[in-house]
């Protein structure tokens, strides 16, 4: 567009123009992202006639994200969770072979550097009277039903109160957590506490958008498991409580029914199944 033309400006014409300012960019991978990512808010905007008082609110809205993450809460990623996006990304980039075990959200409260524990011990460090323990058993094996020696199940879930360690300062550090390693039989055995209904944060700009489009916050009773084995495809899963609460209304819609299980005793058996990097 030259300085002394005519023409108005149209939506089309300036999207074209800011797509062509990123052509010559160094990062090919990059460029694609942020292109596309620019075309489809500039649609965006056109399709819903965006307002400038609701543009400033979603600005709004995104830096009270950002100021609302510290290292014990991720509002980004709770914000991705409750839209759907974090699992379509595992959708996406753990296409499970069949016969393999499904992925599903990795949530806002997973935290590095769990301890090792040794097979069969417990992850409980803070017992709750309303504590209903729970053996969690069962193999990690690979799509051809052998055992796989070494694999890590770093695993999570909240306390019976419904909170997390990072949440609850009346917890010790790193309750309900743990890495186990398997042995040469593939097998795991873990003590836990068979998982509750609970409700991720709802005082942020996630919650905001939930409660005001007529969405709760729970989320049904799940143990996190990250199984990751050498030379496999690293899944991460949860497995939930059959008879919970909430699971045909997951706020961050992770359920998928072959991770829901019979957790009514006091063991929970599961064999976990990996596919092999060259498998897929």
């Amino acid at each position: 567009m030259t300085e002394n033309s005519s023409e108005a400006m149209t939506p089309e014409a300036h999207l074209a123009e800011v797509l062509a300012a990123y052509d010559n960019s160094p990062n090919p991978r990059l460029a694609e992202i942020t292109k596309a990512l620019i075309r489809h808010l500039h649609e965006f905007v056109v399709e819903v006639g965006l307002t400038r008082e609701e543009w400033f609110a979603g600005i709004e809205a995104l830096t009270r994200t950002g100021q609302m993450c510290d290292e014990q809460r991720q509002e980004f990623i709770l914000l991705s969770d409750t839209i759907g996006v974090s699992m379509l990304v595992e959708m996406i980039n753990h296409v499970a072979a069949e016969g393999s075990t499904e992925p599903t959200v990795f949530g806002p409260f997973h935290v590095e550097g769990a301890p090792h524990r040794a097979m069969g011990n417990s992850i409980i460090t803070d017992s709750m009277e309303d504590d209903q323990e729970v053996t969690y058993a069962g193999r990690v094996l690979g799509l051809d039903g052998n055992p796989i020696e070494g694999a890590t199940l770093d695993v999570w879930e909240t306390a019976s109160n419904g909170s997390y360690d990072v949440q609850d300062g009346g917890q010790t550090p790193m309750n309900m957590r743990g890495i186990f390693t398997t042995g040469s039989d593939g097998a795991y055995e873990i003590q836990g506490i068979r998982p509750v209904p609970y409700q991720i944060p709802g005082d942020g700009p996630a919650g905001d958008l939930l409660f005001e489009n007529g969405r709760h916050n729970w989320r049904p009773g799940h143990m996190h498991f990250v199984v990751a084995a050498a030379d496999h495809k690293t899944v991460i899963t949860h497995l939930f409580d059959a008879t919970s609460d909430y699971l045909d209304s997951d706020a961050v819609f992770g359920v998928r029914d072959s991770l829901v299980v019979d957790m009514s005793g006091d063991r929970c058996d599961y064999d976990f199944v990996l596919e092999t990097v060259s498998e897929n």
